[in-house]
């Protein structure tokens, strides 16, 4: 069987997200494959896709962030689209514009939407455009410590110093007071530089009290973008997200309409097509203020899916194979709550650094 032109899809990703996507191919009747390094020969994804490849050894850099790895992969098992999953290269534009050149369907947003999204300081200007609220802070890189902390006494304490690449709650420090942050920018331009290869910064305000509301949306080839609603992920540690939940609550509806309708709107104006996340900050009075977009499924994508009753990996590959979208708003009002809660292994004697250990 296939859904469109789709009748065969790589994974190329492992672990979770590999089962979740190659699960809902296996209902579709798509054939898989899966890739794997050496390290993940005995995976669950490896045994449960129709054909596996091995594409390196166990470092990441040298088989899942190996694009030529995984494109001779798609290339010798005959697979007509590639799924990235979240996380290794799911936001690369490089690599969806390389699968696209070489004839395979990216399951994603395109390599330009992507490119551009992927560049906080380019997204807050375009989502400036579309009308989305933004917080008061620097809309281009600043280009010296100086004019950055000018702007931060113009702004007002606290504010927060973010990476340009930044992501997943990396390349981001508070600071509090005006003493301290010309040490903090230098800090934090050197992590950016050392973790993203980038070290483009931008200031803008910090809300000490603020609601982290994101919204899911589907778009299609065909002009039309649909929202599934909001979830909550205000409970964090280190910017890493706990508890996500669906719907979001204690969010009248005036509000989660406008936060749904900024986000559909946001979508429309960039061209986005795909599934994607549009995240935002919520203050006490109920204000919200755009943040970022992740182009791509996201960890926390089950608690929508539960409530809506929705598999956004099958939509993913219907708009990937450009069908239209046959959802309903109607069909997609909440039913339930979904929680989801993720554990973090840390290490005591390192300063609970993360450690996933054995």
């Amino acid at each position: 069987m296939s859904v469109g032109a789709i009748r065969k899809v790589l994974v190329a990703n492992r672990g979770e997200i590999a089962v979740r996507v190659l699960r809902t191919c296996a209902e579709l009747g798509i054939g898989t494959v899966a890739v794997y390094s050496s390290a993940d020969a005995d995976s669950a994804a490896v045994r449960m896709a129709d054909q596996a490849f091995r594409i390196g050894p166990g470092p990441a850099k040298r088989s899942y962030l190996h694009i030529p790895a995984i494109i001779e992969a798609a290339r010798a098992t005959g697979a007509d689209a590639i799924h990235p999953g979240y996380g290794f290269l799911s936001e690369n534009p490089d690599f969806a514009e390389v699968c696209e050149a070489e004839g395979f369907v990216f399951v994603g947003a395109p390599a330009t939407v992507m490119a551009d999204l992927g560049d906080k300081s380019t997204a807050r200007t375009l989502m400036a455009a579309a009308g989305l609220p933004l917080l008061p802070g620097s809309r281009d890189p600043l280009d010296s410590a100086d004019a950055a902390a000018a702007l931060a006494d113009d702004i007002g304490y606290p504010v927060i110093i973010k990476a340009v690449a930044g992501g997943g709650g990396r390349g981001m420090r508070v600071v509090r007071e005006s003493g301290d942050f010309a040490a903090t920018w230098r800090e934090t331009r050197a992590n950016a530089a050392a973790v993203f290869g980038d070290d483009r910064l931008y200031v803008e305000r910090y809300l000490d009290s603020a609601r982290h509301v994101e919204v899911q949306i589907l778009a299609d080839h065909h002009g039309t973008v649909l929202h599934l609603g909001a979830r909550d992920c205000s409970l964090q540690r280190r910017h890493q997200k706990l508890v996500e939940e669906s719907p979001a609550p204690g969010l009248s509806d005036e509000v989660r309409d406008a936060i749904c309708a900024a986000a559909v709107r946001g979508a429309a104006a960039v061209g986005y097509v795909g599934a994607g996340t549009f995240e935002f900050l919520l203050d006490p009075l109920g204000r919200f203020y755009f943040m970022e977009v992740n182009c791509r499924l996201q960890v926390e994508h089950p608690v929508t899916e539960m409530v809506t009753g929705t598999d956004l990996v099958a939509e993913q590959l219907r708009i990937a194979a450009g069908l239209p979208l046959t959802l309903s708003p109607d069909v997609l009002t909440p039913r339930g709550v979904a929680i989801e809660c993720r554990v973090n292994a840390e290490d005591p004697t390192r300063e609970f650094a993360p450690a996933p250990g054995t």
